[in-house]
């Protein structure tokens, strides 16, 4: 083993999380815990980690950018023909983790994933940087590409025929929404003993709140 990596840690000792504390509602504590990360000055602090699977179970997992919450789930924006986008059509399902180390604490939300409405793409896609929306047309996003210059080329190309006109959303690009059934707020605290608690979903619409152990 190599002990220069395992002897790396460090003592969470910030903050509680306790029932008491907590709202009834995860979706009001995750908007309390959002506000306090953003007011910390976190650096980009709506980066998650969105995992994926394929049918057959293997796990696929990479960092993309929260861009909105409400009662209804969580928003993100992708290309329709990237490999996560396959895997959620294939398997609609996906977790998502927020661990924002400033705070010592993580946030972990489980559930369904659908397509978000096409006017909400659309609004997205416009308040974009315009590169950025350029990009879009650019990338094939996951396909297998000959070279970082052939990219580059390809950018620039675009850039002349459509910069300063306008650019609409293509069909291949767009939101999604994860519609939870259980989340859980982790708060670290001295040797390991942490708090850990899971909202989960019941079959009449209302949430339990339960203590795990760390």
């Amino acid at each position: 083993m190599n002990t220069e990596i395992a002897n790396i840690r460090h003592n969470y000792s910030q903050k509680i999380l306790l029932e008491s504390d907590a709202e009834k509602n995860p979706f009001k504590q995750f908007e309390k815990w959002w506000q306090e990360a953003t007011h910390a000055e976190i650096d980009e602090v709506n980066a998650m980690t969105l995992a994926t699977a394929t049918p057959e179970g293997i796990p696929f997992a990479r960092i993309v950018l929260l861009k909105d919450f409400s009662e209804k789930g969580f928003t993100f924006f992708t290309n329709y023909g990237s490999r996560k986008a396959q895997q959620l059509e294939k398997n609609p399902h996906a977790c998502l983790v927020f661990f924002w180390k400033e705070l010592e604490r993580q946030v972990r939300i489980y559930g369904a994933v659908q397509k978000a409405d096409p006017s909400e793409s659309d609004q997205y896609f416009r308040i974009r940087p315009e590169e950025s929306r350029i990009g879009v047309y650019t990338s094939p996003q996951s396909q297998v590409i000959e070279s970082r210059e052939w990219l580059d080329n390809r950018f620039e190309k675009n850039k002349q025929l459509m910069s300063g006109k306008p650019i609409q959303r293509p069909d291949y690009w767009g939101g999604y929404i994860v519609l939870p059934h259980m989340i859980e707020f982790w708060q670290g605290r001295p040797s390991r003993l942490h708090d850990r608690l899971q909202y989960t979903l019941q079959d009449n619409h209302q949430w339990i709140v339960e203590r795990l152990a760390p």
